[in-house]
Parts: structure tokens; C-alpha cells; sequence
């Protein structure tokens, strides 16, 4: 048996594939070989097609000198792939190489992917078991209508040359994808994000997606990022250990793990009812994140803060895209317990930050704790890392925290009590709305 897919019921019996590939495409119903198929180069789908395994299960693998895009690539409109397997040969086909330039979409480089498709519409894929893929698991570029249900994913993803992952192994919708959905999907032991959209600046963003009720499990980069999107759901999806193992983090490259993270311009997005335990990061980071919604989030932590060397704030508000500014988010009824250091980090206007709950904040003990983790004074803020609730400026748009309302938060944690709502020097806190709020020191 070249792999194990025992646990999903798929039976591993070696086959001879030279038959499979060399038949002719056909419109209709198209079942893949029982067994464990050896590919060396792409199997096609063309329009009007349903891709089956073999009802006694069927894993394609792929040869150490497979060439191409991946191991299943999509070329027309209205498919349906189910019941079968990929397993990827990582460790035959992993290439060291870091992210793609910027300006480059994922398509045009990753090769070695499960499932590929571009420029199609109407496409499903369900009840599928990716493993050990060197690509993406699926990747999915300027598509319309997808839906991706009841996948798993496994020990996939590769690295860069310092050892690092660089965002491969999971789920990726890229380059304008619209009018799609990824749910009930378990993700296992991948090294780049788990589930996510992306676009570069100059191309259509993702719209009308629904990414819900997935479960992610030791996810080395973010277990979901909503990248350059516009009307997105993330709801009810499940997760921990984000940001393990520790030494496949992308941090020098500045690529802090997040539970659900946020990357260029997106709005009119909810994220809701998720729940994530031990992030070796942040909960949520809302860089380009307005005009949305973050309700009835939970992220815990229950290790002390050395198992958390990457450990962050909660919550973090950003404005890094140029063409956006930090407005019009309700936060309400999160709660965060155990961070690193603050719980929710605010830049911007016209937010509403209520009912959340921030419990056991600054693990570290900012700014008395100078001997670990980074923990000492910043000359430009120096009370950043020791805050319950931090208004700041950003970088990029200078737009400091102003005009919001911040009321009936419970704060808790190291010396919480007088250090729970603080602001960056130049901030004027009266500036904001700000009553109700219960802090104490823990």
C-alpha cells in the first residue's frame, strides 16, 4: 500500500491505470478505476461531467515525476467530482519556494495541486480526501457558483527554503471568485492557511461566499483568512492548535498565525459563532476589514503563555490597504480568554465594541515581564502591550481611534483593573464614547 485511507473507507487496492488515461473524454458520468491509481500527468474534465470514484473507493497518486497542475483539472462548466481520493506524494514533489511575487495570482505557479480549476462555472466537489498534497488541496481561480462540501484535508502544504510554509495545503478561492461555499469540511496538519480567498489589488475581489461549519486542526498559518472580498460569511466553524507546530511559522516573514484573519478590502462581511482554542497568534485580525460584523466569537487559550511564543493581541483592527480606512465594524459578544497581551486593539471610527468578554489579557505581564517574548516598553507606544482595550493610530491612513462606542465590556486580567481601557499618545480618548465597562485585576 503506498498510504493509508483506512480511516475515510476508501480500500487501497494497486491498479494499472494506463487504460483510464488514455480514454476518451466523454460528457455524462465518468467513474475513476477502483484502487490506488498511479497518474504521472493531469487527468482532464471537461464541461457537463461527473467525476466518481469507484464505489469500493479509488486513491490517485501521484508519481514521483508527475507534471502538472494537479492531480484533477477542471475545464468546463457544470462538474461534479465526488467519492474518491488524492494522495500527493509530498514528499517526492514538495518544492521549496516562498510566495509568488506580488501581483502574481496562485494558478499561474503552484503546481502539483489536488483539485485546479480556472475560469469555470458550476463546480462541485464533495466527499473527497486530500493527503500529503505538495500544492493547494484545491485551488480554484476566477470561478463562479462552487461549491466544496464534505472535503478533508490532510498532512498537506510545503515550505519555504528556510523551512517556513508558504500558504500551501489548503482550500484556496482566488482571483474573483464569486457565489461560492465551503462547508463541513475537516482540515488536518496543514502548513499554509486552511480555508481561504485571495486577490491581487488589481483584480475583482471574491464576493457572495459562505465559509461555515468547518473544523481545522494544527494550521501553521491562519485556519482562515477572507482576503480582498466583499459579502462574506465565516460562521460556525471550529478550530485549534493555530500557529502549531512553532517551527513551521512563517515568521519572518511577518506572517503571525490567526485564527481568522483578514487581508486587504472587505466589507459588508460577517464573522460569527466561531470558536477556536490554543492560537499560537491572534483570534481575529480585521486589516481591511469595514462596514461588517464580528458577533459571538469565542477564542481560548489553556496553555500559560510559554506554549505561545507567537502569541498576540485578540483582537486587532488594521487598515494596511491603502484604499481603506478601519470604519463601521459592530463587535459585539466575543470572548477572549488568555491572550498574550491586549484584547482588542481599536483604530478607526463609527465602530460599536459591546458586550465582549476579555478574560485573563496580558499572560506575559507587559510591561514588567521585560525578559520574555518581546515584552518590553516601545518608545512610540509604550503602554501597547499591557492594555485590556488599546486606542491607537495606524500606520498607514493615521487614523486614530475616534468616535466610537465602547461600552459594557468586561476586561479582566493582569493589573486590568487601571490599565484595562488605555490610549496611544496623541490619542484622545474622549474622542470615543466609552461607559459601562467592568475591569478587574486577575
Amino acid at each position: 500500500m503506498r498510504s493509508s485511507f483506512a480511516a475515510n473507507g476508501i480500500a487501497l487496492i494497486l491498479v494499472a491505470a494506463v487504460g483510464f488515461l488514455a480514454a476518451p473524454r466523454h460528457r455524462g458520468v465518468r467513474q475513476l478505476p477502483a484502487g490506488v491509481v498511479e497518474i504521472h500527468s493531469e487527468i482532464a474534465v471537461d464541461r457537463d461531467t461527473e467525476l466518481r470514484g469507484a464505489p469500493s473507493g479509488t486513491v490517485l497518486h501521484l508519481a514521483a515525476d508527475f507534471n502538472g497542475r494537479a492531480a484533477i483539472v477542471v475545464r468546463g462548466n457544470n462538474v461534479t467530482l465526488r467519492d474518491f481520493a488524492v494522495d500527493g506524494n509530498r514528499t517526492a514533489l514538495e518544492v521549496r519556494a516562498g510566495l509568488p511575487p506580488s501581483g502574481t495570482p496562485f494558478a499561474g505557479v503552484i503546481r502539483s495541486n489536488g483539485v485546479f480549476a480556472q475560469r469555470v462555472t458550476g463546480l462541485t466537489i464533495e466527499r473527497a480526501a486530500f493527503r500529503n498534497i505538495a500544492g493547494f488541496a484545491v485551488l480554484v481561480s476566477q470561478a463562479h457558483s462552487v461549491e466544496i462540501r464534505r472535503v478533508t484535508v490532510a498532512d498537506s502544504g510545503s515550505r519555504n527554503q528556510l523551512g517556513r510554509n508558504n500558504a500551501t495545503g489548503g482550500i484556496l478561492l482566488e482571483e474573483g471568485t464569486t457565489d461560492f461555499r465551503v462547508t463541513d469540511c475537516e482540515l488536518t496538519n496543514v502548513r499554509g492557511d486552511g480555508i481561504w480567498t485571495h486577490s491581487i489589488y488589481a483584480s475583482p475581489r471574491d464576493a457572495r461566499g459562505e465559509i461555515a461549519l468547518n473544523r481545522l486542526r494544527s494550521i501553521a498559518r491562519d485556519a482562515i483568512q477572507v482576503g480582498h472580498a466583499t459579502a462574506i460569511t465565516v460562521s460556525g466553524n471550529s478550530g485549534e492548535h493555530i500557529g502549531f507546530p512553532a517551527t513551521e511559522v512563517d515568521i519572518e516573514n511577518g506572517a503571525t498565525p490567526v485564527a481568522i484573519d483578514t487581508a486587504g478590502n472587505v466589507d459588508q462581511s460577517t464573522y460569527e459563532e466561531n470558536r477556536f482554542e490554543d492560537i499560537d497568534g491572534k483570534c481575529i485580525d480585521l486589516d481591511g476589514f469595514h462596514d461588517g460584523e464580528v458577533r459571538a466569537n469565542r477564542c481560548v487559550n489553556h496553555a500559560g503563555y510559554a506554549s505561545y511564543p507567537f502569541g498576540h493581541y485578540g483582537i486587532v483592527f488594521n487598515d494596511s490597504n491603502f484604499d481603506v480606512r478601519s470604519r463601521n465594524i459592530r463587535l459585539t459578544d466575543n470572548l477572549i480568554d488568555g491572550t498574550l497581551f491586549g484584547g482588542i486593539f481599536v483604530i478607526g471610527s463609527g465602530h460599536t465594541i459591546a458586550r465582549n468578554r476579555l478574560l485573563s489579557l496580558n499572560a506575559s505581564h507587559c510591561n514588567e515581564n521585560t525578559a520574555h517574548f518581546g515584552c518590553h516598553d516601545i518608545a512610540s507606544d509604550p503602554e501597547i502591550l499591557e492594555a485590556g482595550i488599546y486606542l491607537g493610530r495606524s500606520a498607514i491612513h493615521k487614523a486614530p481611534a475616534s468616535h466610537n462606542l465602547i461600552r459594557d465590556n468586561l476586561v479582566t486580567g493582569y493589573k486590568m483593573q487601571s490599565r484595562c481601557i488605555l490610549a496611544a499618545p496623541g490619542v484622545n480618548a474622549s474622542a470615543d464614547t466609552i461607559a459601562g465597562n467592568v475591569c478587574r485585576d486577575q
